[in-house]
């Protein structure tokens, strides 16, 4: 992956890059003749951290998947051509740093190479012919403020309330509960040993624990003031805030008491740690998105494309007023992701209720299943963002469905047996993400399929009563800005993946 071990632990004198490419023949950005430059870097000085898409070299072309190819294979393929197509584009840059003493740390789920550097090379870096363009690489808070860190505290409900409304227990009645899936989360961190989330921990089999394929620590320097409680690069999963612990409960967490907080308590997850007390960057992102797609080791060797989850939760986003000034730069390392097969779940963050709040990487990717949140009275959540996305690149309609996000119980880092209440679309998406996995665990044909998923999860969606008309498209048409195709239903979902290739199925569900 790099030339030295570790790059945070590079002298102040090795600065970081990231430069991201596009696989030949996928995904692509156009850019504008105004120069290569991200407008928040052309005024920059000191030590600054980019990103840097370079120019495709001639390859071979991108595989596609076969009928009736298992995904699993093809993800392999695909994996195999990004490191190979990763290797040629950044041969010349990857020569260049190493002659100047440049550490750096390279990626291929986009074709990126990791180096922070002084504003003087800028111009060095953007005059390159291999180098499209340079983005801002800037830390950024990623936790929206209708979050809290540690919720306060509630009685148990037995089954929470946004687990009941999208019916899951109707699907756990018929025998469906997540068996066979595996589920991801990125996010703060997670407190592995809870007691509604151990027993799901795919590294746990009920006397010891393997953290190796199933956590990676993408935290590899402290940002803030004070230490931070899991340190850096840790080997253990562990959860600095709280917020990934709480999303991931609300997944599949399950106590085996009267803690029932998760959709698919039966489904087994992993995780990896993208942000410092809830600061990240874009390359920590790509970071956790690229081991997900083929997990590793500890050491962060022998990848393991099979060990890859089957949907990603991603609470977590990046507003243009925190230096994500350019809406692309997650977008080819997004389509990547579910081009190998993986649902992107994302919630679409709370800058609402005005129209065409939901502007923030990775919600704003048509790649991306992006999830706004509704509240216990079947309504939307006022912080909720919504459409339409404010920039060209998005093709469809956002957000694509919602999901309980008020006042949603799940589990916190605290203690073992600690529990809290928490409001956002951070809550509302992973209710979808447990969705997911309990329609591939009905159906395990539906494993890679993507669209089939979506559009299943879209079609079974509940209308809510709404009021808002954003961008000429009013609350009677469906799907629309405010609310998408409508709220998640479980079990209508789980109606239709149980039959629909006995059925031919084909969408527009009843």
């Amino acid at each position: 992956m790099s030339n030295s071990p570790d790059i945070a632990t590079v002298s102040t004198s090795v600065r970081i890059l990231f430069a991201l490419a596009t696989a030949v023949s996928g995904p692509s950005m156009a850019l504008a003749d105004s120069g290569k430059l991200d407008v928040a870097l052309r005024n920059a000085a000191g030590d600054v951290d980019v990103f840097v898409e370079m120019r495709p070299v001639a390859a071979v072309p991108r595989p596609v998947r076969e009928s009736g190819e298992a995904i699993a294979g093809y993800r392999a393929r695909l994996v195999a051509f990004l490191r190979e197509q990763a290797e040629r584009s950044q041969a010349g840059l990857r020569a260049e740093l190493d002659a100047r003493g440049i550490a750096w740390r390279g990626f291929w789920i986009a074709d990126a190479i990791a180096i922070r550097m002084d504003a003087a090379q800028l111009a060095w870096l953007a005059s390159r012919d291999d180098v499209v363009r340079v983005y801002h690489d800037a830390l950024n808070r990623r936790l929206d403020p209708a979050e809290s860190g540690e919720p306060a505290p509630r009685a148990p409900a037995a089954v929470e309330w946004g687990v009941e409304r999208i019916r899951a227990p109707e699907v756990w009645a018929a025998g469906v509960t997540g068996e066979g899936v595996v589920i991801a989360g990125q996010d703060t961190g997670v407190r592995w040993d809870h007691n509604a989330l151990k027993r799901q921990y795919r590294g746990w089999d009920g006397n010891s624990a393997d953290h190796d394929y199933n956590w990676h620590d993408a935290v590899h320097q402290t940002y803030g003031a004070g230490g931070n409680p899991c340190g850096i690069d840790s080997m253990v999963p562990c959860d600095d805030h709280s917020h990934g612990t709480h999303t991931v409960g609300t997944v599949i967490g399950d106590d085996g008491g009267d803690n029932r907080i998760g959709v698919a308590p039966d489904a087994r997850w992993i995780a990896c740690r993208n942000m410092e007390r809830g600061v990240g960057r874009a390359s920590m992102y790509a970071e956790c998105f690229q081991w997900f797609v083929a997990p590793t080791d500890l050491a962060g060797e022998n990848p393991r494309p099979d060990l890859a989850p089957d949907v990603i939760n991603n609470s977590w986003g990046c507003p243009p007023d925190e230096l994500c000034t350019d809406p692309a730069v997650l977008q080819a390392v997004v389509e990547n992701v579910r081009d190998a097969g993986i649902v992107v779940v994302v919630s679409a963050g709370n800058s609402g209720s005005g129209c065409g709040t939901i502007d923030t990487p990775a919600a704003i990717y048509d790649a991306a299943f992006t999830v706004g949140s509704t509240t216990s009275s079947e309504l939307m959540s006022g912080f909720s963002s919504r459409g339409p996305v404010p920039f060209a690149l998005t093709t469809t309609m956002k957000p694509d469905i919602v999901a309980p996000g008020s006042s949603v119980r799940s589990a916190t880092r605290a203690a073992v047996d600690s529990y809290g209440l928490s409001s956002g679309t951070s809550m509302a998406g992973p209710h979808v993400a447990g969705a997911v996995a309990l329609l591939i665990s009905a159906n395990p044909a539906l494993r890679g399929d993507v669209d089939r998923i979506e559009r299943i999860l879209g079609d079974t969606a509940v209308p809510l009563s709404i009021t808002q008309t954003c961008s000429g498209v009013g609350p009677t048409t469906w799907p629309n800005y405010v609310a998408g195709h409508g709220r998640i239903d479980a079990w209508a979902a789980f109606r239709v993946a149980e039959t629909i290739f006995t059925d031919d199925w084909e969408g527009n569900a009843p």
